[in-house]
């Protein structure tokens, strides 16, 4: 093997001192173990930990945007459905639609949100009805969000700080069965003197009068209003007295609807979207609007929120403002559950006089604009509710 002349030798043995003293060989090149060597490991490994991190981020939040958007749904699938179909054609947002049973909703979906409060699983939650959603807000469970569609909602069915919006509201009537009371049908929605025909069937015995099991749904509703507007002493006394005289407890309003519409029972309370689908069938029916002492009817919107604590915040967003449309609320409208639109659907003028544009609108739907003026005032029956819900709950045991 070749020697290094002295002079060069000298040189090497110099720079491979200061090279053991730097970390690097003469070359530039780390040397093998040592603890320089050792120090420069974390340098090396930083990229990997950053491109690991983002990675991570990635498959925890930006990927997780594209997946599907879950909703809560109270409202009947028949009518639901279709539309959150439709917006996941126009916007290529997929949807995962969850709904309950006809006895149980809105309570069964709204419990669920209640438990999952602190591991949400719901992007948006679609409830037929708004007192179930006050609770929500009131839990800290709604997250506000104030887009074009509560812009076009009146003040009346919405949140001013948008944790809720009100849209395509329903009413409480009464469904009578016409031969069975001795009335000839009818094409007519309203039945004549409906009122005083109410009254004298609900004397005596009420085993042919029939009433959605009060626990649930819209019928907790309409018990919420009776106890706001009686008191809590008055309501208890009024329903253990029809129990008594035998009423009818159903699973639910379409239970009602069916026993009505039979002749099985000769009355029934239930909501306007019921009545309408058994008129279409061809029953013996016919309607009278439940108003209160006062004359006030019960009009319950939808409502829809997003749930705090989403990962899909936009594609929420863009669901909620997609329900609270104009184009939504028509299709409502127009669908068998013939659903009273509650936005600015536009304005004509007649003569001299600016009216609402309900040229959209089927006859039986302008027929439901007339109760909506004075319908009960229900944005503020959160207490009343919680209050109501937990006798009731004691009431049948749950």
């Amino acid at each position: 093997m070749s020697q290094l002349p002295p002079r060069s030798h000298e040189r090497h043995k110099s720079r491979l001192k200061a090279g053991l003293q730097t970390g690097t060989t003469p070359f530039g090149v780390p040397p093998s173990g040592g603890l320089h060597g050792r120090a420069r490991l974390p340098v090396l490994l930083l990229p990997l930990a950053v491109l690991a991190a983002l990675l991570a981020a990635y498959f925890l939040f930006w990927k997780r945007a594209g997946d599907p958007l879950v909703v809560y749904c109270a409202h009947d699938s028949v009518y639901s459905e279709p539309i959150l179909r439709q917006f996941e054609a126009e916007t290529g947002i997929p949807v995962v639609p969850v709904f309950d049973t006809e006895a149980t909703k809105s309570l069964g979906l709204i419990e669920r949100l209640i438990r999952e409060k602190d591991a949400p699983r719901c992007d948006v939650f679609w409830n037929n009805e708004l007192l179930g959603t006050l609770d929500l807000a009131e839990r800290g469970i709604t997250l506000p969000y104030k887009g074009s569609g509560h812009a076009r909602i009146p003040d009346k069915f919405k949140d001013p700080d948008g944790h809720w919006t009100g849209f395509a509201a329903r009413f409480r009537v009464w469904i009578v069965n016409l031969p069975k009371l001795g009335i000839r049908a009818s094409d007519a929605h309203l039945v004549a003197g409906g009122e005083a025909l109410i009254k004298k069937a609900l004397e005596g015995d009420l085993a042919r009068v029939a009433i959605a099991k009060p626990i649930y749904g819209t019928t907790l509703t309409h018990y919420t209003v009776l106890w706001h507007r009686w008191g809590a002493d008055k309501l208890k006394a009024w329903h253990k007295e029809w129990r008594q005289r035998g009423v009818v407890e159903a699973r639910g309003n379409a239970h009602v609807k069916d026993l009505v519409a039979d002749g099985t029972c000769i009355l029934g309370l239930t909501d306007t979207d019921d009545y309408f689908l058994a008129r279409d069938a061809g029953k013996p029916v016919a309607m009278v609007p439940a108003t209160l002492d006062d004359g006030s009817t019960i009009c319950i919107p939808n409502t829809v929120c997003i749930v705090r604590g989403t990962r899909r915040l936009e594609q929420a967003q863009r669901l909620v403002d997609y329900l609270l449309s104009k184009e939504t609320e028509l299709a409502l409208a127009r669908s068998p559950a013939r659903q009273m639109p509650l936005g600015d659907l536009g304005q004509i003028r007649h003569g001299g006089t600016v009216l609402r544009d309900t040229r959209g609108l089927t006859l039986d739907v302008q027929l439901l604009a007339e109760c909506l003026g004075p319908g009960y005032a229900l944005s503020t029956l959160g207490p009343a509710r919680a209050e109501c819900l937990a006798w009731l709950k004691s009431e049948y045991g749950r």
